[in-house]
């Protein structure tokens, strides 16, 4: 397959006095993307990427896989440049999927942060080129405390393949720069190509989306894989209690200082016997006027309230708030078969909570 022609840009429109002193001019109103370019550059790169993946060796790939897989130790990796950016997002996706790793700098490194490396350990090193001074000096000394070396890079018999244990070629057919010269193209390539592999050890260790969402706790998947009902629920002084035979009137305080939107009728014994809303409220003065003085909370509260328990997961008391016959606001906690309240879930506190 021959090479790809530079992308056919127009830079006609350029300042060349402003590009000659440094691009020091003011007078920016003339330069122009126009959509034709920009859909040029877009289709160059998505040739430049197929190019990468048709050319890929597979058997290579796969190695390197089952070498970090292996692994008994901690995967490093390191760069200069743009590709230290791309080994140190890469270890960050294993390190998010419980994977050891760590990106270690070459610099650091020979400053006497490679007594992090052991003989258990793998050291991958991303490099285009594969001549960088500075990881050629870093290969002797990892070497030396017994790592695992692998190169990957995208220029054929390069220094730094011919001093590492293994190495992977990327195939690159040429930067996305007309120039040919700014890692966008080649760093892209780093950077799909490592997280792939990250994505087939993950598969590999079978990471089940539980074990994935502990590793991301603030995340809204992680909460709601995480979080229980008795995590968000409120407990205790915050609940808004009364027992059956308090007047509603008397109970007006309760019913709306706690935010809860409800009041949670209970016997002596704290088992659950209903609840009584705001709306319950509402439609009760409509429909009683003046006699709504005499009710009491326990002749008109919901004797079959839903509830929920404790450990059920808290997306699941979202869904069962939204479920038919018609939404409600809350959820009472109760545990055993006689119905102990011990908190109350709401809505709000579920958005709240980032669910």
């Amino acid at each position: 397959m021959g090479s790809l022609p530079p992308p056919s840009l127009d830079f006609s429109s350029v300042d060349h006095n402003s590009v000659k002193n440094g691009g020091s001019s003011h007078e920016h109103h003339h330069q122009e993307i126009s959509r034709d370019n920009l859909l040029n550059l877009f289709t160059s790169q998505q040739d430049l990427l197929n190019h990468f993946f048709k050319h890929l060796d597979l058997s290579q790939t796969l190695e390197f896989a089952r070498i970090l897989l292996s692994s008994s130790g901690t995967v490093f990796f390191t760069g200069v440049g743009k590709s230290a950016f791309v080994a140190n997002k890469v270890s960050q996706t294993l390190v998010s999927l419980s994977f050891r790793s760590s990106f270690l700098s070459p610099l650091d490194a020979l400053h006497g942060d490679i007594g992090a490396l052991s003989t258990r350990d793998v050291l991958v090193f991303f490099s285009k080129s594969g001549a960088t001074d500075e990881l050629l000096r870093l290969v002797p000394c990892a070497r030396a405390k017994g790592a695992f070396l692998v190169s990957l890079t995208s220029v054929s018999g390069n220094p730094l393949a011919g001093v590492c244990d293994m190495n992977v070629h990327l195939p690159l057919q040429r930067e996305l720069c007309p120039f040919n010269l700014a890692p966008v193209t080649s760093t892209a390539i780093q950077m799909v190509f490592g997280d792939t592999i990250a994505v087939a050890l993950m598969a590999a260790r079978n990471l089940s989306k539980e074990e994935y969402a502990a590793n991301h706790p603030a995340g809204r998947i992680g909460k709601s894989l995480i979080f229980k009902v008795k995590d968000v629920m409120k407990k205790k002084e915050e609940l808004p209690i009364c027992k059956e035979g308090d007047l509603i009137m008397d109970q007006l305080v309760e019913l709306t200082s706690k935010g809860c939107g409800c009041l949670l009728v209970v016997d002596e014994h704290y088992h659950l016997i209903g609840t009584f809303t705001d709306g319950d409220l509402r439609r009760t003065l409509k429909a009683s006027g003046e006699a709504i003085f005499k009710l009491s909370v326990g002749e008109m509260c919901n004797r079959k309230p839903r509830t929920i328990g404790p450990e059920t997961m808290a997306v699941e008391a979202m869904k069962k708030m939204e479920s038919p016959p018609s939404p409600v606001q809350f959820l009472p906690v109760v545990v055993g078969e006689d119905n102990t309240l011990i908190g109350i879930v709401t809505l709000h506190g579920l958005v709240s909570a980032g669910l």
